[in-house]
């Protein structure tokens, strides 16, 4: 028997979110509405990126009037090529605002947008974090509300008041190249950190001066293309879109985002920039969304140069817009506003929709407080680079890093230990920042300040020049990163070797692979420092797993660094040598084969092997490393896993404990994941779903109980019509490897 209930708690949400924001439109927005000519409003649905504003890298002055006084444009985003100072920035808005509030005819100002994916992207002397597929390591919500916080705060010291973060795709295809920008390959953890994120951005308040507008992407489906490659199509069941893709938006509708930008990709077959099911049916009635809806980077017009949905930009234009679009990124000229124009005036899209588009950016700019003030905040500004920011980046990038091997204990090293230190990334900054960070793609090796540090100078500074032979440069293509010789020659001298390996920085279709095994270089260097007798020790500075199966038996330990960013340097120098206790889980199964990629939450058949025909078995599930695996310097014991019904009611609460103790010699946090299992289903259910998880800091010898509360929600489920709905059954709870079961009754 199926019981819809939460499809009916799901409409009461929205009717709730509907009411807090508010049904009716702002009078201000109404008003100003009225006084605005067609151009005016079309040209507010114009973003344009600031390099068209740009003559050998100086801002053009006819240039920016042409778009804002003649093209009316209502929006500008990123940076050209190069990272700014604060008062560089300060003197870019102060022209831009001018000439929006004094010259064009509408007199509204510009929304300024950017890309501040893992800190304050471009801006010189920010605060960069790990990127989220090490912040999902720490499991550790408020480090993440923090992070977004802070980087709030500096991208508002810039001026600019919209952030286009936080991605919420679910990383299940690690061939992705934004898989470094995902939360990992689970929904329900994505869904918390991504509202977290969202919160930390907004929950001050829209006009203050500590938070900017945040941006949910990319809606949706994004980050699982079939082939692996960025902008590519999506095929996922309508089970799988509303189980696994749509929940981490649903979270941050209700931790109140104020943006949403669409996804660039098609999902089976349908470009979502096109879909009025996706950017209406489910965005804007089922989420109950009431915010701007961006695209991104002129995915309009791939409607008719990609996509093929559109035999015109004309029509690609008309599709789009009526479909609920409201801003196009058009982003390099201005096709879309002269297209837009005449559609309206030829009848082609209704007024209706301009407004509707038009009154959601205005609302956002009165939200904003830009009408008021539109230029950089004074008290803004003295929230920069407070010395603070690098003291959460150190917390985030030590709570990121995941010990994944540790053999006879090796690990924590001793002071005394002498070192070789080589491999591409151990002397590159790249490597450990990732996507933008300073700059798109986050490669230029200049653009990084003299506070942040490389593998290397951190290992120097800690071990001091005597203890650390290093031949290591900051290119990391460089043949002498990776030379045996140098290997060979300088082992004997080290007591240690400590190989820095993985990728180089990149940003969305540049970063594209085709092969997820680590680079043959790198392997073989691996393979000779075994040989050479010495401990080798592996560190992975990565924005997705690379294989490294051929190589993990030869290692004495594998720390993965993920992208720890600005402190990941000192951070890793911490836990090598044992001044900070490992804690990160992995976010995501790290495969043991390229062609092997099946996540946790998999289905009863995905564990069928038929390797002799007729003769079933079990364990197809085989990744080097599962999801939220994990070691510590210290040792965790669990006591008995206890509910307090083994019968409860559909719309019971379920109360679940587990003592945990620390029983080794040092103080150590952990992390502790609730799973729970549905034994049968409509729909074939996962062996395993994440519903709870905890971070705890215990004592040598301390011991906690932990508690978690369970809801029927969390026992739900998305049947073949794509309606979340409860089945009773019977059920299991496991956490820390222990599993108790339970039945789930309707009230007779």
């Amino acid at each position: 028997m199926k019981i819809t209930i939460l499809k009916i708690a799901l409409l009461f949400q929205v009717f709730l979110l509907q009411a807090q924001q508010g049904t009716e439109q702002d009078p201000r927005v109404a008003a100003l509405l009225k006084t605005m000519s067609v151009e005016e409003k079309v040209g507010q649905m114009t973003q344009i990126n600031l390099g068209v504003f740009m003559t050998n890298d100086q801002l053009d002055i006819e240039k920016l009037r042409n778009g804002i006084v003649n093209k009316n444009i209502g929006s500008i985003l990123n940076a050209n090529k190069h990272a700014f100072t604060i008062e560089q920035w300060t003197q870019l808005i102060t022209t831009v605002q001018d000439m929006a509030t004094k010259e064009s005819s509408a007199k509204i100002p510009i929304l300024y947008g950017i890309d501040a994916i893992h800190g304050t992207t471009y801006t010189q002397g920010s605060t960069l974090f790990p990127h989220n597929i090490g912040m999902a390591a720490t499991r550790n919500p408020s480090l993440v509300k923090q992070a977004a916080k802070i980087t709030a705060m500096e991208v508002r010291a810039s001026g600019i008041r919209w952030n286009f973060d936080p991605t919420l795709g679910v990383g299940r295809q690690p061939l992705w190249s934004r898989f470094e920008e995902t939360f990992g390959e689970d929904s329900y953890l994505t869904s918390v950190l991504g509202g977290s994120a969202v919160a930390g951005y907004e929950e001050d308040g829209l006009q203050s001066t500590t938070a900017v507008a945040s941006c949910m992407k990319h809606f949706m489906g994004y980050s699982v293309p079939l082939s692996g490659k960025d902008r590519t199509p999506s095929y996922i069941p309508t089970t799988q879109l509303k189980e696994i893709f749509l929940p981490p938006f649903e979270a941050a509708v209700k931790n109140g985002t104020s943006t949403v930008m669409i996804n660039s990709g098609e999902v089976n077959g349908v470009p979502v920039h096109a879909s009025s099911y996706y950017l209406q049916d489910i965005l804007r009635d089922e989420l109950g969304f009431k915010g701007l809806a961006v695209t991104d980077w002129e995915d309009i017009i791939r409607l008719h140069t990609r996509h093929r949905v559109a035999s015109t930009p004309k029509e690609a234009v008309k599709i789009a817009i009526n479909a609920g679009i409201d801003m196009s990124m058009v982003p390099v000229d201005y096709s879309f506003y002269d297209l837009l124009v005449a559609l309206v005036k030829e009848g082609e899209v209704p007024m209706t929709r301009i407004d509707e588009a038009v009154g959601r950016i205005l609302q956002l700019k009165f939200d904003l407080g830009l009408f008021e003030n539109p230029y950089t905040e004074k008290e803004a500004v003295k929230n920069f680079g407070k010395k603070e920011y690098k003291e959460v980046a150190l917390e985030a990038a030590l709570e990121s890093i995941t010990l994944l091997k540790n053999e006879n204990n090796i690990l924590p090293l001793s002071k005394k230990t002498k070192i070789l230190l080589m491999g591409p990334t151990a002397n590159n900054y790249g490597s450990l920042h990732g996507a933008w960070s300073y700059t798109w793609q986050g490669k230029d090796e200049k653009a990084y300040g003299d506070s942040t540090e490389t593998l290397r100078d951190a290992f120097s500074d800690y071990l001091g020049k005597r203890k650390l032979i290093s031949n290591a440069t900051n290119v990391f293509d460089d043949k002498e990163n990776t030379s045996i010789d140098y290997l060979n020659e300088n082992a004997p001298k080290a007591d240690v070797i400590v190989l820095a390996i993985g990728e180089s920085a990149y940003a969305e279709s540049p970063g594209s692979i085709h092969d997820l095994n680590l680079p043959a270089n790198q392997i073989a260097l691996a393979k000779a420092a075994y040989a050479t007798g010495k401990p080798v020790i592996l560190l992975l500075a990565e924005g997705r797993p690379r294989v490294i199966s051929e190589i993990v038996e030869g290692a004495a330990a594998v720390l993965n660094l993920y992208r720890p960013a600005s402190q990941g340097a000192l951070a890793t120098t911490q836990i090598v040598f044992g001044e900070v206790n490992p804690s990160g889980v992995l976010p995501f199964s790290y495969p043991k084969h390229a062609g092997d990629v099946v996540p946790y939450d998999r289905k009863g058949t995905d564990e069928v092997t038929e390797l002799i025909p007729d003769t079933y078995g079990l364990g197809a599930y085989d990744p080097q490393w599962g999801f939220g695996f994990g070691m510590s310097y210290t040792s965790f014991e669990y006591g008995d896993l206890t509910l307090n019904k083994t019968k409860i009611n559909i719309g019971e609460d379920l109360h679940v404990s587990i003592p945990v103790t620390n029983t080794g010699k040092r103080s150590g946090k952990v992390s502790v994941d609730l799973y729970v299992s549905d034994h049968y289903a409509s729909v074939t259910p996962s062996l395993l779903k994440l519903k709870r998880f905890t971070k705890v800091a215990l004592k040598p010898g301390e011991t906690t109980t932990l508690e978690f509360v369970l809801k029927t929600e969390d026992l739900s489920f998305i049947d073949a019509q794509g309606n979340r709905i409860v089945e009773p059954g019977t059920f299991s709870i496991t956490v820390a490897g222990k599993r108790q079961g339970f039945t789930l009754a309707i009230k007779e």
